[in-house]
């Protein structure tokens, strides 16, 4: 079981998302941007974070960039549906900037629950 991270802008994404990785065996705490994000990181451990991209206050980007700088290691796995640029080139560009993976919304629930299998350590 991990300590999931999971940010998006998205109630129903955030709602989705969390109930499968809950059901999974996880225990997920959310935030609806990154400066929320932040925050909860500031006082609490994560085992990895899934953060959307584009989203008020921080975005996916900065958050992404923070945690490089003050929690290298942590594994991020970047979601996107696109906004003024494609989901495959904020994809791209968060992977450049430090994230671990990157998934398309709609997310897979399979396929994020075995992208964390992979990410995470037994």
């Amino acid at each position: 079981m991990a300590k999931i991270l999971l940010v998006d802008d998205d109630v129903d994404v955030r709602y989705a998302l969390g109930k499968y990785l809950h059901r999974a065996g996880h225990q997920v705490v959310e935030a609806t941007d990154g400066a929320q994000a932040l925050s909860l990181m500031a006082t609490e451990a994560f085992d990895l974070v899934i953060t959307d991209i584009v989203m008020p206050e921080a975005d996916g980007i900065e958050l992404i960039l923070d945690i490089g700088r003050n929690t290298p290691g942590l594994p991020v796995i970047a979601i996107s549906g696109g906004g003024r640029l494609g989901r495959a080139e904020y994809l791209d560009m968060a992977q450049g900037l430090g994230a671990t993976a990157g998934l398309a919304k709609p997310v897979d629930p399979d396929e994020l629950l075995a992208l964390i299998d992979r990410l995470l350590p037994r």
